[in-house]
């Protein structure tokens, strides 16, 4: 798109010079002149402009006050504003209210096109994050969550209706069910959107630093704090903070979290003076925390004011008409991931798939997807990739000694090995168990 420049001068002849002058130095740039403020509010409201060369002095207003409104008709456009009889306190006025310079007619003409050049670039690298930024959000979104049975549309549903609040959520569901997802689903369809989103497993951090983790410290407060450091709040302020596994925090840190909740103040560790913070709070937890409150694991104040807005996410096995979806999903994912072809997926692959017991819910069908494009032979994904307890008979009496179950399982182990070149650690990664369990497995099978 070509560049767009409003002039806004009464002097019609100084006008038709700078807009010659523009001219000659972009060859793809748009002219539009006004000789009023009102006249030049009206082309910003009827086009999107990217810089407005403006006059100070104007038969209807000052263009030092001028600004604000074009800040509020064009929020990313620069405006650079020209007088005859500069003053530092207009100068500095017109920079508070969000011109991108000021300048002086006759003494700085030749500081016009550099200023313009200037002002061009800063709107491009806005226009260029305003663009990221809607990627992102369009990322993370509800529309990105896949699915369209009835439990999963009535979660989406319940989510986008509290996003556009700052009440507190709690995600319920089984581990692997996308509580991770549904949060960030949330925090990016809400006012918040262009704020931090921070994460935290509280399984994942252990006792004695989940509390620096979340609220910080200050140097010399215990051994190893050797300078101070921010916590979550504070790198979350004014946007959200995603706390999983939530049922796994010690008790003593519940209380600090109430706080924070009832008066949005914290305490650093080693600190005295509280510190202020505006934090949105999504938990998550696979826990039933009411059970747990009353078995007195869980502080129940603590779970009435964390459970504000409480969403269910139904586990795969519940919705077992979306596998379908979540399989094309997941293959073109990890087909561009591999660098590969998005290959023909087997009818048979999907129904061994919507028959196998999800207990990793998404997260192992991801998993699995991922394993099988790396095992697959040829374009046709079929229940040839899958692990061998996915979509194959259990042998039974007069099957080939070839199809018993130890010799499909080693089967299945030597094709991973031959994937990763015989490195043996990257294989247990892949089958998902222990490096000594592979060992044991490759072990019984010479000794047999």
């Amino acid at each position: 798109m070509p560049k767009k420049i409003l002039l806004i001068d009464d002097e019609e002849k100084l006008r038709s010079l700078l807009a010659r002058i523009i001219q000659l130095e972009w060859e793809d740039i748009v002219v539009v002149q006004a000789g009023t403020l009102k006249s030049g509010f009206q082309l910003l409201k009827q086009s999107e402009i990217d810089v407005i060369l403006c006059d100070v002095k104007l038969p209807d207003g000052n263009g030092v006050d001028a600004v604000l409104t074009i800040k509020q008709l064009a929020p990313e456009a620069e405006v650079i504003l020209m007088t005859a009889y500069g003053q530092i306190a207009d100068g500095v006025q017109a920079m508070k209210n969000g011109a991108f310079d000021y300048i002086t007619k006759g003494d700085d003409n030749n500081k016009v096109l550099p200023l313009l050049h200037k002002a061009f670039e800063k709107v491009a690298m806005a226009k260029k994050l305003q663009r990221l930024e809607a990627q992102v959000g369009k990322k993370y979104a509800f529309d990105q969550v896949i699915g369209k049975s009835k439990g999963i549309l009535e979660a989406i549903g319940l989510g986008r209706k509290v996003a556009m609040t700052d009440a507190t959520v709690l995600l319920l569901g089984e581990t692997g069910t996308g509580k991770e997802v549904f949060a960030q689903a949330i925090h990016f369809e809400s006012p918040r959107k262009g704020q931090a989103f921070v994460a935290l497993n509280c399984s994942a951090v252990s006792k004695d630093l989940l509390e620096s983790e979340l609220f910080g410290h200050v140097t010399g407060s215990f051994t190893g704090a050797t300078r101070d450091k921010k916590g979550l709040f504070e790198e979350a302020d004014k946007g959200t903070l995603f706390l999983d596994e939530i049922g796994e925090m010690p008790l003593e840190l519940q209380a600090k979290l109430l706080r924070v909740l009832e008066t949005g103040e914290f305490l650093k560790v080693g600190e005295t003076k509280p510190k202020k913070v505006d934090v949105r709070i999504i938990a998550a937890t696979n826990r039933n925390l009411e059970e747990e409150a009353a078995a007195g694991n869980f502080r129940s104040d603590l779970y009435y004011r964390l459970s504000v807005f409480t969403i269910t996410l139904p586990s795969l096995n519940e919705r077992p008409s979306d596998i379908p979806l979540l399989v094309d999903h997941f293959v073109g994912i990890h087909a561009q991931k591999l660098n590969r072809n998005i290959p023909q997926i087997a009818p048979s692959y999907v129904a061994a798939l919507e028959k196998h017991a999800w207990k990793g819910n998404v997260r192992e069908l991801k998993n699995i997807i991922e394993r099988s494009l790396i095992l697959m032979e040829g374009e046709v994904l079929d229940i040839d990739a899958l692990p061998y307890e996915i979509g194959h008979p259990m042998p039974g009496s007069g099957k080939p000694a070839q199809l018993t179950l130890s010799a499909m399982e080693l089967k299945h182990i030597q094709r991973v090995l031959a994937h990763t070149k015989g490195n043996k650690t990257e294989a247990a990664k892949l089958l998902g168990i222990g490096l000594a369990t592979l060992y044991r497995k490759l072990e019984d099978d010479t000794n047999h």
